[in-house]
């Protein structure tokens, strides 16, 4: 078998014949993206925590009794998104009195469709492998040696983990080796975004899209989506009402008595309604250990600013409950939360990876290095 990350070893070449490298022991090591990534990023795009309105035309009751809607009666989501990103982290360049790590990451997403029968089917998705460095650490000729090396060469892209890194920027960090792992994240989150745009639907056809929307859909006017977040900020508070029968809730006293089969009340983002969001449990919360466990936050676009008509949001909302068999149980921290077509649209495009072992195998330092 050929060598799969041949076009990449010119790449390498270029580093170690104008810079001294020290290589990763092993090869290579998996860099992994902690905080909580989703989280983070839903609390620094945002906005405000304090949320002092609801945006849907029946406001009458905090939480809504929901009836599943399963497609053989109204099949409403039929394109599902989601991407994946493994980062490793295969050595430092040193330059003078510069020096930056060097990464490699496996980035794609994909997309499924669901017939009528229930039958689902790859509908398109995009891999690509990053050779990630901090441009700032290496002399411009090093820089053009290395995309001269990759230009041209289908999937494969040089990146620079110091911009275009919204991850990184939203959590503040300045550390090259774990921006180097979130600029792979947003890589993949463009990849995700580059789907949605390019696919032709319907206003029947809707796109359940993992993970929150970024502020790039508050002018969204395309087919419509909704984002799904199975883990979102924790630190929203809510003043509902005015006078004596104002209510202050945070998160989790917003939650806790939402049943199975229930959503809350819309609520707008930023307090300016262009995407609106709301929270549905999926799952009762009987054996679970925590409240916001069985909860997802749906998130929508919504660039008129009007109110959201309530039974419209009903029927969103009881076509989600629909989504949550099958569940993969033991294979995933997040199972609560899962919707089945979200995660085979992860195994499709997880399934386009090399594994660990053929990566360690491929990706070495073949040519003689300074010392």
């Amino acid at each position: 078998m050929p060598n799969p990350f041949q076009p990449l070893q010119s790449a390498l070449r270029a580093l170690v014949e104008n810079a001294q490298v020290l290589p990763a022991t092993g090869q290579a090591v998996m860099d992994m993206v902690t905080p909580d990534l989703e989280e983070i990023y839903d609390q620094r795009t945002t906005g405000d925590a304090a949320i002092q309105s609801v945006w849907e035309t029946e406001a009458r009751s905090l939480y809504r009794s929901i009836r599943p809607i399963p497609r053989s009666e109204e099949h409403g989501f039929r394109y599902f998104v989601d991407g994946s990103a493994r980062t490793y982290f295969i050595g430092t360049v040193l330059e003078q009195d510069r020096s930056t790590p060097v990464q490699v990451s496996q980035v794609g997403a994909a997309m499924v469709r669901r017939e009528d029968d229930g039958r689902i089917r790859v509908a398109g998705s995009r891999r690509t492998l990053l050779l990630t460095l901090e441009k700032s650490q290496v002399s411009e000729a090093l820089w053009q040696a290395l995309e001269q090396a990759l230009a041209g060469v289908p999937g494969y892209a040089l990146c620079d983990s110091a911009t275009n890194n919204r991850y990184a920027d939203a959590m503040q960090l300045q550390e090259s080796r774990p921006r180097g792992a979130h600029r792979a994240n947003w890589y993949m989150r463009e990849l995700e975004l580059d789907l949605a745009q390019a696919l032709t639907r319907t206003h029947e056809e809707w796109l359940v899209m993992d993970g929150s929307l970024g502020n790039e859909f508050e002018t969204w006017r395309g087919a419509p989506l909704v984002g799904v977040a199975k883990t979102f900020r924790r630190d929203s508070r809510f003043e509902l009402g005015t006078g004596p029968r104002a209510r202050k809730l945070n998160l989790f006293g917003l939650l806790k008595d939402l049943q199975e089969n229930q959503r809350t009340l819309v609520f707008p983002r930023n307090n300016e309604g262009k995407i609106v969001f709301w929270y549905v449990r999926i799952r009762p919360q009987k054996h679970l250990d925590y409240p916001l466990m069985g909860v997802v936050k749906v998130e929508m676009p919504n660039p008129d600013r009007e109110p959201v008509d309530s039974q419209f949001v009903d029927r969103i909302s009881g076509w989600l409950i629909a989504e949550r068999r099958v569940t993969p149980y033991g294979r995933d921290g997040r199972w609560h939360a899962h919707l089945y077509p979200i995660s085979i649209a992860e195994q499709v495009i997880r399934s386009q990876f090399y594994s660990e072992e053929v990566l360690k195998s491929g990706i070495r330092w073949p040519f003689p290095i300074s010392t």
